[in-house]
């Protein structure tokens, strides 16, 4: 159930880190090698990217597979970032909201995915409608469990949660009312990424002063890949990354369970 990733480091090409590695998440819309529900990404797909000086995201999204957009590729190739958040979709329920589905989904300087299914939709969510003011109801982007999730964990962010609690908190709601649910949640704000590893595969890439990428999988063979351990809440920046378990509430992020590095540094410069 999708493929995606999120990117924060020197501004690079989109197509550089979405067209160009081997295993690209291009590739993974018909080929991915570590998806364990579903085979083909083909019902949509999105990039959303932060230009220089501008807190708020450009979005690109499409309803059909990324391999039939002629135009991406070129797209890709001009486009420069140092902050990115991208997937490709396998519909829970094919057709759902065409374009307005796809990831990412944003607000205000926020981008989120989620790669995974509600169990039991839309009936095992019905609990968790009164989390949610009226009126996130009635902006919900899509008529899809992915909108849904989403418009939790935002509700959570304006209400002052750190990310990292905002899609912890999140998961353990939605997974409490439909227990099989897969919740691989990204979220980022240009300057951080924040993610949960429950129920699919998760990794991540760092080198300090080389930036930090966090996918459904890697899209090379480099030995620096990690694999994130499931029920594991996920921050990085552009200097390392930091891992905590999602089983008990009271755990946070802390670098006792994290690979690489250094303190969170600031926003790259524009180039």
């Amino acid at each position: 159930m999708c493929r995606h990733l999120a990117y924060l480091g020197p501004a690079e090409p989109l197509g550089r880190l979405l067209t160009e590695p081997p295993h690209s998440l291009f590739r993974q819309a018909w080929a991915p090698r570590r998806q364990r529900h579903g085979t083909v990404n083909a019902d949509g797909f999105g990039v959303g990217w932060y230009a220089c000086d501008d807190p708020v995201p450009a979005r690109y999204r499409r309803a059909g597979p990324i391999w039939a957009d002629l135009s991406f590729t070129d797209l890709a190739r001009v486009v420069r970032s140092g902050a990115v958040l991208a997937a490709v979709r396998d519909a829970t329920l094919a057709g759902a909201d065409a374009e307005a589905a796809a990831a990412p989904f944003a607000a205000g300087r926020w981008l989120f995915s989620h790669n995974g299914a509600v169990a039991g939709w839309p009936d095992s969510a019905a609990s968790l409608v009164s989390a949610l003011p009226p009126v996130d109801l009635l902006s919900l982007q899509a008529r899809t469990d992915s909108a849904f999730v989403w418009a939790l964990v935002l509700h959570r962010l304006r209400l002052g949660d750190e990310p990292e609690h905002a899609l912890g908190e999140t998961v353990r709601q939605v997974a409490e009312a439909a227990p099989a649910s897969r919740l691989n949640l990204l979220l980022t704000d240009g300057t951080t990424i924040a993610a949960t590893a429950w129920g699919d595969s998760l990794w991540y890439r760092t080198e300090p002063g080389r930036g930090t990428v966090v996918a459904s999988e890697p899209y090379d063979d480099d030995p620096l890949w990690q694999e994130v351990p499931d029920r594991t809440v996920l921050t990085a920046s552009r200097a390392g990354v930091l891992l905590a378990p999602l089983e008990d509430p009271a755990n946070s992020p802390t670098p006792g369970r994290a690979r690489a590095g250094a303190s969170p540094s600031p926003k790259e410069p524009c180039r």
